[in-house]
C-alpha cells in the first residue's frame, strides 16, 4: 500500500471513531489493532504490539504522570486550594481589579501546586465568579483570568502533560520540565499587565470596592501558615530537579508525598478524602496510561507503514524556509485544539511533527515547549475547548458561549504573543533547561 494510502486509513478511521463518540484511547486502540495486522505482518505483528505496550507502561519515566495527577488529586479533594486563594487574597490588598488580579495568582499558583487544568477552572470558577458578579465585575475580566491562568499548568511544572509530551516525544523529561518555568511566568505576567491596562482603560469593568483591612502581621501570619508551606511542595517537585538534588520522577514522588503530609497537617485528610483521592487518580491515571501505550505502538505503526519517512521526505523537500513548517505545525496544533483533547492532540502530532522537527535539525526540546504553549490554549480556544464548557457549568445563570469566547480571546493573544517570542528568541526555553 502506498504511504499516503495508509496515512489516509489510519487518520481517516480514526477521525470517524471519534466522531462516534468513542473515548480518546479506544478509537486510537481500535485503529491500532487494526493497523497492526495490516502493516505489521498479522498475528506477529500483534503479539510484537502487546509487547511494545507492556514495555512502555513499566518505563519508570512514567512514575511522574501518576505521582503529578495524585499532587493534584490531594490539593483539590483535601480543600489546600482554598487556603492558598485565602492567603493571597489577603497580601494583594485594596487595589483595583484585585479579585481578577487574584484569580491569575491563584491560577498560576495552582498550576505550580498541581499540574491540571482542568479542575483549577472548576475551583476558581466556583470560588471566585459568584464573588466578582456580586460586585460588579463584567465576564472580560471575570471569566478570562481563570480561563488564562488555569491552563498554565500544561506549562509549569508539575506538569502531567509534559511528562507525557516528554515520554511520547522521547526527549529529557527534566528538561521538558524546567524549560516551561520561563514562559508559563512570562504568560501570567502578560494576563496581569492586560487586566491592569484594560482597567484603567475602562474602570466600569471592575468596579471599586471597600475590601477589609489586614493587618501586615496577619498578613505574614497568613503566609507563613498557607503560602510557605506550599512553597516547599514547588521546592520538592521543582527546585530538586533543577539543582540536581533528585530526577523527575524521585521529586514527583517526593511532591505527592509533601502534599499528603501538608494535608494532614492542616486537619482535610480523612477516609472519605482518601478514598476520593484514591479513586480518582486510579481512573485518571490509567486511562492516561492506555493512551501513552496507545501512542508508542501508533508511532511504530506509522514507522512500519512507511508514513513518517515519506512525510518527512516530503516536508523536507519542499521549497520553502525550515521555520515556515514549525509555523505550520503550530496552527495546525492549534487547530486541533479547537475540536480535541490535549491528550489526543498528543498522540497524533507526536509520532509525526518530532522526527520531521530532529530533521530540521531544531532542537526538541525548544519545539517540546512550543507545543506545551499551544496545549496550553488548546483548552480555551473557541469553540469547543473543554474549559470554556467547564466554566459554563460554574458560570452564574444566564452567562452565554459568546460571552466565555470573548472573554477567553484577549488571553489567547497573549499566549500567541509568548508563542511568537520563544519563536524568534529559541533561548529564553533553552537557557535554564541546558544549566540544570
Amino acid at each position: 500500500m502506498e504511504w499516503w494510502l495508509a496515512l489516509i486509513f489510519i487518520f481517516g478511521g480514526l477521525m470517524i471513531m471519534m466522531t462516534t463518540g468513542m473515548p480518546v484511547a479506544f478509537s486510537f486502540l481500535s485503529i491500532i489493532i487494526i493497523g497492526t495486522y495490516l502493516f505489521w505482518g498479522g498475528q506477529k505483528g500483534l503479539m510484537l504490539l502487546s509487547l511494545t505496550m507492556f514495555r512502555t507502561l513499566a518505563s519508570y519515566k512514567l512514575l511522574p504522570v501518576a505521582m503529578f495527577i495524585l499532587m493534584g488529586e490531594i490539593i483539590f479533594q483535601s480543600g489546600i486550594g482554598f487556603k492558598l486563594i485565602d492567603a493571597l487574597d489577603k497580601w494583594i490588598g485594596k487595589i483595583r481589579a484585585r479579585l481578577s488580579l487574584l484569580a491569575i495568582a491563584s491560577g498560576t499558583g495552582l498550576s505550580v501546586l498541581t499540574g491540571t487544568s482542568m479542575a483549577t477552572v472548576g475551583l476558581l470558577g466556583s470560588a471566585l465568579v459568584p464573588e466578582m458578579i456580586k460586585r460588579g465585575y463584567k465576564s472580560p475580566v471575570t471569566l478570562g483570568p481563570i480561563l488564562g491562568s488555569s491552563g498554565l499548568a500544561s506549562i509549569i511544572p508539575p506538569s502531567a502533560m509534559g511528562v507525557i509530551l516528554a515520554f511520547v516525544a522521547q526527549v529529557s523529561v527534566a528538561k521538558v520540565l524546567i524549560g516551561g518555568i520561563l514562559p508559563g511566568l512570562i504568560m501570567a505576567t502578560l494576563y496581569t499587565l492586560y487586566i491592569i491596562l484594560r482597567c484603567q482603560i475602562q474602570p466600569h469593568l471592575a468596579p471599586a470596592y471597600d475590601a477589609p483591612t489586614v493587618s501586615l502581621s496577619e498578613k505574614i501570619k497568613s503566609g507563613a501558615r498557607d503560602i510557605v508551606p506550599l512553597g516547599l511542595i514547588v521546592f520538592l517537585v521543582t527546585g530538586t530537579i533543577i539543582f540536581g538534588i533528585a530526577t523527575p520522577s524521585e521529586a514527583s514522588a517526593a511532591g505527592a508525598l509533601g502534599c499528603f503530609i501538608l494535608s494532614i497537617a492542616y486537619g482535610r485528610m480523612n477516609r472519605e478524602v482518601l478514598k476520593r483521592v484514591l479513586m480518582g487518580t486510579t481512573k485518571l491515571v490509567g486511562m492516561v496510561f492506555i493512551i501513552i501505550a496507545a501512542s508508542i505502538a501508533f508511532s511504530q505503526m506509522l514507522a512500519f507503514s512507511g508514513a513518517s519517512k515519506s512525510l518527512i521526505d516530503l516536508a523536507i523537500g519542499l521549497p520553502v524556509h525550515p521555520i515556515l513548517l514549525i509555523v505550520a505545525m503550530n496552527f495546525i496544533i492549534l487547530f486541533l485544539g479547537m475540536f480535541m483533547d490535549s491528550v489526543a492532540i498528543v498522540m497524533i502530532a507526536v509520532p509525526i511533527f518530532f522526527p520531521l522537527i530532529k530533521a530540521l535539525g531544531f532542537d526538541p526540546i525548544w519545539f517540546a515547549i512550543l507545543f506545551l504553549v499551544n496545549l496550553e490554549m488548546a483548552p480555551t480556544t473557541p469553540p469547543y475547548g473543554m474549559a470554556l464548557f467547564i466554566m459554563k457549568g460554574v458560570a452564574p445563570k444566564g452567562t452565554t458561549m459568546p460571552e466565555i469566547y470573548k472573554a477567553a480571546i484577549p488571553f489567547l493573544l497573549c499566549d500567541l504573543a509568548v508563542m511568537i517570542l520563544v519563536i524568534l528568541f529559541p533561548s529564553l526555553i533553552l537557557w535554564l533547561p541546558n544549566s540544570i
